[in-house]
């Protein structure tokens, strides 16, 4: 049933009268006596006893009156519900990212868009590759910051190149060369970090066959292992920013990068507050280094 043909019938019940309750809700006559036949036909048996002296409820009216009225305010109350989360939403966007981004580029990104934009807050999950591509697919983040992944059906927005580097054990022979040529990673030991870093790492080494050791540690640990010389890895400059005094850290050669940006489900659903996050955060890189 119609939720306006309800709210003509307890109207004309208030009033006593199809007139009044039509020149209430800005009917004719006319449209609100349709209304009301309308719906007594979908119910099935008559609502209201029309006479000469206005309009009075049936005895079957009296007993389905009040649960139209309470299903006419639980419809008030799911669109005021409604009407509060879209606002809620409106006033925080949701940002998945990898920990390497959170750390070294949110937090200048959110100061700067907060001193702008006051108001609006801006909620952070850290996950590895697969969660962050996940909750944008989900709809639980309205974008993530992330390494760009073929596939997937997502929109995806260029931000920077970050370099890939081979990280070697204190003191490691590099023969005179500033890089190392990635077939050198050939049948050595290499820690392969977790978290879904290494689709990147497995295009930059190609053919190259290292001995891959698995692992289920962050990215400081595996730097601490190549510093002890359980093993070789690849790792990003953004990732190492700071962390590289007690390791080799070289470009390979040839080089290779990961391509760094934010991933959305549809430029075009965006809200437009995440449009002017995502447009802001393009303006405030340029300014920030790798």
């Amino acid at each position: 049933m119609e939720t306006k043909k309800l709210e003509a019938l307890v109207m004309a019940v208030r009033t006593g009268s199809f007139t009044r309750a039509a020149e209430v809700l800005g009917y004719t006559q006319s449209g609100l006596t349709h209304m009301m036949n309308s719906l007594e036909k979908d119910i099935g048996f008559p609502l209201l006893v029309r006479s000469r002296n206005g309009i009075r409820l049936s005895a079957a009216g009296e007993r389905v009156l009040p649960m139209i009225e309470d299903l006419l305010r639980a419809g008030d109350t799911l669109e005021r519900e409604i009407r509060l989360i879209n606002t809620r939403r409106e006033e925080t966007i949701r940002v998945g990212s990898y920990a390497s981004i959170a750390v070294h580029w949110l937090p200048e990104l959110i100061q700067r868009f907060r001193d702008r934009h006051p108001d609006v807050a801006v909620d952070i999950q850290m996950g590895s590759v697969q969660e962050v591509y996940r909750w944008v697919r989900e709809d639980k983040v309205d974008m993530c910051f992330a390494s760009h992944q073929e596939g997937g059906n997502f929109d995806w927005i260029h931000l920077r190149n970050d370099p890939l580097l081979a990280i070697l054990p204190p003191g490691y022979d590099l023969r005179g060369c500033s890089s190392l040529p990635v077939s050198r990673l050939e049948g050595l030991d290499f820690l392969m970090p977790s978290l879904g870093f290494h689709l990147d790492i497995m295009r930059a080494l190609g053919d190259v066959k290292p001995n891959i050791q698995q692992t289920h540690v962050n990215d400081s640990v595996i730097i601490s292992m190549v510093e002890h010389g359980l093993g070789v890895s690849i790792l990003s400059e953004l990732v190492l920013r700071g962390r590289r005094d007690n390791v080799v850290a070289v470009p390979l050669d040839p080089p290779a990068v990961r391509e760094l940006g934010i991933a959305v489900r549809s430029k075009k659903e965006l809200r437009p507050i995440a449009r002017r996050f995502i447009t802001e955060t393009k303006e405030i890189l340029e300014n920030i280094p790798l």
